[in-house]
């Protein structure tokens, strides 16, 4: 389920309690967990909306949406093929109940300096991900974010003659690492990563 930063950080601070999506059927499960840009989501209930029409102004304000009016057209039936991760596509609307439920656990990783049984781990984890027709690519990847924190990230795209939608999600599997930190713009390596990158280095 699509949630953006703002509604994100709403979830974290007690104001977004609820959301509403149109399916076919139920697309997250209850006690189920999923990170956002604010933390950890937790989803606490899921019931079926029998009537969308008596919705009221509280629920869209507790769902991070400024007025009645406009869940109503976000809950509005579409003329269109269902998106497999939108929230407007089938014929139900859906009540998800929510609650912010702890940081970003990559947040405690990337701060833990890894010993060496994980320096090896991790170079193993590389090494699957380096393993692709295209040839590797982290080292690359984490060595110019040592060398050039917090720079756009299309700079790098452009340097690799690579697309920058494709390189971001693989700049993604190292951030689950722990390696790299993403900012607004570009990133920088964790001290996680920085340690990593130094006994790459030191072993050889």
């Amino acid at each position: 389920m699509l949630i953006s930063k703002p509604v994100a950080e709403a979830i974290r601070a007690g104001i977004v309690t609820q959301a509403f999506r149109r399916w076919d059927a139920p697309r997250v499960k209850v006690g189920g967990l999923q990170l956002t840009p604010a933390g950890l989501v937790r989803f606490d209930a899921v019931s079926r909306v029998r009537d969308p029409e008596k919705l009221t102004e509280r629920d869209a304000r507790t769902a991070g949406v400024k007025d009645l009016a406009t869940l109503q057209k976000f809950l509005a039936p579409r003329e269109r093929k269902p998106s497999p991760r939108g929230g407007r596509g089938g014929d139900t609307v859906y009540r998800i109940r929510l609650s912010w439920a702890g940081e970003d656990p990559r947040i405690a990783l990337r701060e833990s300096l890894p010993d060496e049984d994980t320096l090896r781990d991790l170079a193993t984890r590389l090494a699957r991900l380096d393993a692709r027709p295209t040839g590797p690519w982290t080292l690359e990847i984490l060595e110019w974010i040592r060398d050039h924190p917090r720079v756009v990230s299309k700079e790098l795209a452009a340097l690799r003659g690579v697309d920058l939608l494709p390189m971001k999600v693989d700049i993604r599997k190292l951030k689950t690492l722990g390696l790299t930190i993403s900012h607004d713009v570009g990133y920088e390596l964790s001290p996680r990563g920085v340690a990593y990158l130094d006994w790459v280095e030191r072993v050889g």
